[in-house]
């Protein structure tokens, strides 16, 4: 074949290099949120993930997916989901980092935070198998409820041993869980079940019912064990539904089906259903509600540090883009305009990293009252702020690439996987309107105005707009704003949250660009619409947001 071109001007992929060394922003709300905390984990974490080799692992999940097997060759039913062996890599990685369990046995001052942080840095490598991690993590505190199972499964889902086989827990070097609570008609109005659990009797587990219903998303059907809700005489309850039971039998648990979703593709979503599957009760008979909502916490503050991670993932492919990419006589990056769209980018993924971060930073402290009231309000408007910012953010960053960024081919095509992933972290547990229904009920629970008050106090003076928003909020909150103003407050006080933390941790060209763009006005209806009347300092906001 004749040759017809040479091949120039084609950036090299963004490999090999150290996701937390490079994440100057992560490093910086690390600092703030917990100075005493050991980064070393984090650095050899950072390192592993942004390999090529661990690229590779992430690639290889998404493109040959999870398979449902419901029978054998011999008809007998087995309800077993296979994984392409990345797959197994990938949640061998992220359960050796301590990413699931175990900051409710650990010996950091700040496990929460350091898990946070770690949880960030690998779903920029892949998120849709911190599914089960996730899960995992949010559920292990719950399972106390249950004494007796939390004695013998607690251990064993802090274990950092990934082992996939569908076997006994007592046979296992470690465990995961997950959850299944959505049914068909209810969706997030969890009341509204009709799976039903008729007492069983009772064993060493205490006790025991048998379940029969559906589960209209239970993701990884292929976890050790579940919670879930059903109805029981007393009302919704929340059980401990294990895959095999002691005895080694399999529970009666029927994999329907696999989701066909958008995105989130390594990661294995069904349908089932219950013939009478043996299950534990946890908790009291009647408060399955409060139950997940102790679960529905952790997943939340899980859903936020997700995004914040997409979003620097999607941001340093566009810098590194840019910076090699020449368009017009120059690179990309020395353009205006896209000098513009990168900055703005840049604000975005920062302020998603330090609200993410502190966060996780109440969780630490829960025996502190501030720190308490802080989870409360943060935890839904994080969710919904970030999550809700994260799509319109990917689609940006994809737009840096051009055509590149659209093709699912390559180093590149990781922005068009991110792009599909994004929607997701903003509907599981709990869309946007549900986020901002558990706001208002925040805020009736405890001095809600004292604790945002004291929250914004060390960055009063730093700048006119975060000053007058801070002035306004105390009696947009004392109202406790209908519901049809519920989303523009958890809005604003995500923006005013965030911006008293960058007044804290970062440079001044960042939080100056920031304030005048998010709360001062200075901003268009898209990102790269940052004024530069304040004399923004492009220049200074890209050179701290580089990969490398």
């Amino acid at each position: 074949m004749a040759t017809t071109h040479e091949v120039f001007n084609q950036p090299a992929p963004l490999v090999d290099y150290n996701l937390f060394d490079t994440h100057r922003s992560l490093r910086d709300a690390l600092k703030f949120n917990a100075p005493t905390l050991q980064t070393t984990q984090l650095h050899e974490l950072g390192a592993t993930l942004g390999s090529a080799g661990m690229q590779a692992h992430a690639r290889l999940a998404n493109v040959h997916t999870p398979e449902l097997h419901t029978h054998d060759r011999f008809g007998r039913r087995i309800d077993e989901v296979e994984f392409h062996p990345s797959y197994h890599a990938l949640m061998t990685a992220a359960v050796g980092a301590g990413l699931h369990g175990t900051p409710w046995t650990g010996t950091s001052a700040s496990p929460h935070v350091l898990r946070a942080a770690g949880f960030m840095l690998f779903t920029e490598l892949e998120p849709s198998i911190l599914c089960p991690v996730s899960m995992t993590y949010a559920a292990t505190p719950a399972l106390r409820g249950n004494a007796a199972v939390y004695a013998e499964w607690g251990p064993k889902l802090a274990s950092l041993r990934y082992d996939p086989a569908l076997k006994v827990f007592s046979d296992k070097p470690g465990l995961t869980m997950g959850m299944g609570m959505t049914e068909k008609q209810g969706g997030s109005d969890v009341r509204a079940n009709t799976t039903k659990a008729v007492r069983d009797g009772s064993d060493a587990w205490g006790a025991r019912y048998a379940l029969t219903g559906h589960k209209w998303f239970f993701s990884a059907p292929m976890c050790d064990a579940f919670l879930v809700l059903a109805q029981a005489p007393a009302g919704l309850s929340c059980f401990f539904l294990p895959r095999v039971l002691p005895d080694g039998t399999r529970n009666a648990i029927n994999v329907q089906r696999l989701k066909d979703k958008l995105g989130n593709k390594a990661n294995a979503s069904s349908e089932v259903e219950f013939h009478g599957a043996t299950a534990w009760l946890v908790g009291e008979e009647g408060r399955g509600i409060p139950q997940i909502l102790e679960m529905g916490t952790m997943t939340r503050l899980d859903c936020a540090l997700g995004t914040s991670g997409l979003m620097r993932q999607s941001l340093a492919i566009a810098l590194d883009h840019a910076a090699q990419r020449h368009a017009f006589g120059k690179p990309l990056i020395e353009q205006p305009l896209m000098k513009n769209v990168l900055a703005d980018l840049a604000l975005e993924s920062e302020a998603a990293t330090a609200l993410a971060i502190r966060l996780a930073k109440a969780f630490d402290h829960p025996d502190d009252e501030h720190e308490r009231l802080m989870a409360r309000l943060l935890t839904p408007v994080a969710k919904f702020w970030i999550c809700k910012r994260g799509s319109h953010f990917a689609q940006e960053a994809m737009e840096c690439l051009g055509g590149n960024g659209y093709v699912e081919e390559g180093g590149e095509g990781v922005m068009a996987r991110i792009y599909r992933e994004m929607p997701l972290n903003s509907i599981w547990e709990g869309a946007g309107n549900i986020m901002a229904l558990d706001l208002l009920r925040g805020l009736r629970k405890g001095d809600a105005v004292a604790a945002l008050a004291k929250e914004l106090a060390p960055a009063r003076g730093q700048h006119a707009a975060l000053d007058r928003l801070a002035d306004a909020l105390p009696a947009r909150v004392e109202a406790m704003a209908s519901e049809a103003q519920a989303r523009r407050l958890a809005q604003d006080v995500a923006l005013a949250v965030q911006a008293a933390l960058l007044a804290q941790t970062a440079p001044p060209a960042v939080v100056g660009a920031f304030c005048a763009s998010r709360l001062g006005g200075d901003w268009g209806h898209a990102f790269g619409t940052l004024g530069a009347g304040a004399g923004t300092d492009f220049d200074a906001i890209l050179q701290r947001a580089q990969p490398r």
